[in-house]
């Protein structure tokens, strides 16, 4: 299950429209927050991230078309594990990432 959303691109859209000021996005303020991640991974995973009902995107009719980009009831209930993740992986970073994977 979390084999899902567990890659880094995915937890990253997550955190950020979670931490967003209006709690929306579009695609290129996403993009700003992850500079690494190409346009076509963030779309996939932007994909991903609806399939699974986490993020929801909305399109409006305009010229040219606008898209938003936010977090569903579910994806808002996955946030406090999130957190404790990011909480955990803070406190046990060196522990975890100095050890040599055979």
């Amino acid at each position: 299950m979390v084999s899902r959303f567990g890659d880094k691109w995915s937890l990253l859209v997550l955190y950020s429209l979670h931490t967003s000021e209006t709690g929306t996005l579009r695609f290129n303020e996403l993009r700003r927050f992850m500079t690494d991640c190409s346009q076509k991974m963030l779309s996939q995973t932007l994909k991903n991230l609806e399939q699974i009902n986490l993020v929801s995107r909305k399109v409006y009719p305009e010229v040219p078309p606008r898209t938003e980009y936010s977090l569903t009831d579910t994806g808002q209930s996955l946030m406090p594990s999130v957190f404790s993740l990011i909480e955990w992986a803070k406190v046990h970073f060196d522990d975890v990432v100095s050890r040599q994977v055979v």
